[in-house]
């Protein structure tokens, strides 16, 4: 097995492992150290164990202590960690114990600490992207169009204000809940984004996060039964999961909804992902925005192809979206239905609207729509110059072919 297939296979549990050091060492950054350093031995070793996860707790844990043990002045949070380790039930061999429950699943807490009322939303993003999704800091700034060593500074003051505060790693009580809910849901669902589409690398996609914020939603599930929000976010990301397999070619590069082969969608998510959509919107009151967002996903999994998509209620469903979830993003996605019911011209005037407010300033994805409108105008000049400026604004490598296609088609 080479090093890449080797460091891949441990990078897809570097979220989960990272959680449960965090707990473990009670610091962040000495987390993030260990685990660094037992990415090294991984590769030094040249073979892969039985269940990596536990052997990089295992092991960052054994570098921790030795840590540790050469600063006097921590012994005795030395003595707590193996004390708790003893007590979870991690040997040395890598062996983890019980299964965690809801209550009890290190990926869990660290979102819920991430997500403390303490911190502003941006921050709470922020951290889980750091820590859960293993984004490098200039991922992350990228993502908040935010300069490095700004986004480096905003880390560092949030972790300091976890320990300094004694900000608990834990599920809080039921009654404390809810006023975090709405940031773990936001945070779980980025963390679903960043493996649906990355922000930046040589992959469209990382099945690992997928997966992991998948997981997270139906522990949430446990924890809160019958909230018609996490059943929509649940069912949302069910119902674009499922289209996984049909996304990119084996090359790597992005096949688009309307040249996608449906018979590779996996049903059995699609059919668990449309009874969760119906139990969400079946609940009393005002729709949730994840809810919307999930009739949306079903009415693209219920179409026998793509001429067939029931657009005109896709468009509806976007305009109550904007109404009780309005943002720059949402509205870039009605545009782009709109232009499936009214046509390209129109949907130009909406971006273009959009456009000139310049909340979504280097975003990618507006001068991509923008371009594909402009292509199908038959506005070629235009639309290639679009798509420069949507080529300048991404870092995801099969984006970048993608849009150099575009470019190449249009000359």
């Amino acid at each position: 097995m080479t090093p890449v297939e080797i460091e891949n296979i441990f990078r897809s549990e570097a979220g989960r492992a990272l959680a449960t050091l965090i707990r473990l060492v009670g610091d962040f950054d000495l987390a993030e150290d260990v685990l660094q350093d037992a990415f090294a031995a991984a590769l030094e070793c040249g073979e892969v164990p039985s269940n990596p996860r536990a052997w990089l707790v295992t092991t960052g844990r054994n570098k921790a202590i030795d840590r540790i043990r050469r600063e006097t002045a921590f012994r005795t949070r030395q003595d707590q960690i193996v004390h708790e380790t003893k007590s979870r039930n991690t040997d040395a061999t890598g062996g983890i114990g019980p299964a965690e429950d809801a209550m009890d699943d290190d990926a869990l807490r660290l979102i819920f600490t991430c997500c403390h009322p303490a911190f502003a939303i941006e921050t709470q993003v922020a951290l889980t992207l750091r820590t859960i999704c293993g984004l490098t800091t200039g991922q992350v700034a990228r993502a908040f169009l935010a300069s490095e060593d700004a986004m480096a500074q905003r880390l560092t003051r949030a972790k300091q204000k976890i320990r300094l505060a004694g900000i608990p790693y834990e599920v809080p009580q039921h009654d404390a809940l809810n006023a975090r809910l709405h940031g773990v849901l936001a945070v779980v669902y980025l963390v679903f984004n960043e493996g649906y589409a990355a922000t930046a690398g040589e992959t469209l996609m990382r099945p690992d996060l997928a997966g992991e914020a998948i997981r997270l939603c139906r522990l949430l599930d446990v924890l809160i039964p019958a909230r018609s929000e996490i059943r929509g976010l649940l069912a949302l990301m069910l119902l674009h999961d499922a289209r996984r397999t049909s996304r990119e070619t084996a090359e790597g590069d992005i096949v688009l909804l309307e040249h996608q082969d449906r018979a590779l969608w996996n049903r059995v998510q699609i059919a668990e992902g449309l009874a969760l959509v119906q139990q969400a919107l079946s609940e009393p009151g005002r729709p949730n925005s994840y809810a919307v967002q999930a009739a949306i996903a079903a009415l693209h999994a219920r179409a026998p192809s793509f001429s067939e998509t029931d657009w005109p209620q896709i468009a509806g469903l976007y305009e109550v979206l904007v109404r009780i979830a309005p943002s720059p993003v949402v509205a870039l996605n009605h545009a782009a239905a709109i232009s499936m019911v009214d046509g390209p011209a129109k949907a130009l005037a909406l971006v273009d609207t959009l456009a000139a407010c310049g909340e979504l300033d280097g975003y990618d994805l507006l001068p991509a729509v923008r371009a594909d409108l402009l292509r199908r105008l038959k506005r070629d000049g235009e639309a290639r110059a679009a798509y420069r400026q949507a080529l300048e604004s991404t870092s995801l490598e099969p984006l970048r072919r993608f849009y150099l296609r575009r470019l190449s088609e249009l000359s």
